[in-house]
C-alpha cells in the first residue's frame, strides 16, 4: 500500500489519534505544518512525523 504525501486534516487527525478540532488547533498554533491547495488545507505526512519527534524530544528532556 502506498503512503500519501499529503493528508486531509481529518486523515492527519486520525493518524495521530486526535480530534479534528485538536489538529486544527495544532495547525493554527504552528505546531503542525500545513499547506493550502486552493481552498483545501493539507498536511504533509512528514509534518506529522516531525511533530511526534519533537514531542518525544521534549518529553525525554523533561524526564532527564
Amino acid at each position: 500500500m502506498s503512503r500519501s504525501l499529503l493528508l486531509t486534516v481529518e486523515e492527519g487527525a486520525k493518524q495521530a489519534s486526535i480530534s479534528r478540532a485538536k489538529m486544527f488547533a495544532l495547525i493554527k498554533a504552528g505546531e503542525v505544518r500545513s499547506i493550502k491547495i486552493g481552498r483545501s488545507r493539507r498536511i504533509p505526512a512528514i509534518a506529522l512525523e516531525e511533530y511526534v519527534n519533537r514531542l518525544l524530544q521534549e518529553q525525554s528532556r523533561a524526564a532527564a
